[in-house]
């Protein structure tokens, strides 16, 4: 299994809304068509240059913003394909869907948000300057992403595939895991050249939204392994999830702050302070 240059925003996913509360009915009534736009669709140089500096530090993002990520994933560890494929956490038409409220601040975040919550979580590093050229380049590369898709408009393979939730083994996903993803993400889960680490101190942190076992599972279940995608069956994602995120990685400090309205989802791996509230 390679979780990788296939991140949980993960990352660092921009996975916009948790799964478990995305009405698929309704999505399918109102979902636009999944589509990759072109780079000749753009006929201003400048907009063109800043869209694939965009898309670069989506490939490169350790090398060129070494200040600002902590680990060894880059955005398209979690988003594959330069976040173009389908139902594996895409970026198509993530622009047209900010503003938006996030249970998890417990605000209407903008995609600017978005993106600093994947650097200081899925990439467990520092967020980048809102108004420089990074981030400039970034949302450029999303909002072309999202070309003929209108505001507010869900869009076809967007996010990740719910599962139904079931509980994980961490005993079998651990004989899983060194048969089946120990070959691209180390014995270890330290990550190879192959792939990125799933665990340790080179790996999301556990405040990243693939710290999430069923965010993890849902992810796992659609695009792993990466020679043979699907091949997985739901159980086996779910045992894979819970071994990897039973294991040891970074802290995030402000996860206390985390679903301040009391509302944080049952696999979130730790307390918040509006959950400790609630209980009193």
């Amino acid at each position: 299994m390679c979780l990788a240059p296939v991140t949980i925003l993960v990352a660092c996913h921009v996975a916009d809304r948790p799964p478990e509360k995305r009405s698929s009915d309704v999505a399918k009534l109102t979902a636009a068509p999944f589509r990759i736009p072109a780079d000749s669709e753009i006929g201003d140089a400048d907009v063109l240059r800043s869209v694939r500096r965009g898309r670069a530090l989506l490939r490169n993002t350790g090398d060129s913003l070494p200040r600002h990520v902590g680990n060894k994933l880059a955005c398209i560890s979690c988003h594959a394909a330069d976040g173009t494929q389908k139902s594996a956490l895409p970026l198509i038409g993530v622009y047209a869907r900010f503003p938006q409220y996030r249970a998890r601040s417990g605000r209407v975040d903008l995609l600017e948000d978005r993106v600093n919550d994947c650097f200081e979580r899925s990439m467990n590093g520092h967020a980048i300057d809102r108004e420089g050229a990074d981030m400039r380049d970034l949302v450029a590369y999303m909002a072309f992403l999202s070309r003929g898709i209108p505001a507010g408009a869900q869009t076809e393979g967007q996010g990740l595939p719910p599962l139904q939730p079931l509980v994980g083994d961490s005993a079998s996903g651990a004989m899983l895991f060194a048969g089946t993803c120990a070959s691209c993400h180390g014995r270890n889960g330290d990550g190879t050249v192959a792939a990125p680490p799933v665990w340790g101190s080179g790996s999301y942190n556990i405040g990243a939204g693939m710290a999430r076992v069923r965010t993890a599972a849902a992810f796992i279940r659609v695009a792993m392994p990466r020679a043979q995608p699907g091949s997985l069956s739901p159980q086996q994602a779910f045992d894979l999830a819970a071994y990897i995120n039973s294991r040891k990685r970074p802290d995030f400090a402000r996860k206390a702050f985390d679903w301040p309205r009391g509302d944080a989802p049952p696999d979130v791996a730790y307390p918040t302070d509006a959950a400790s509230r609630k209980q009193k």
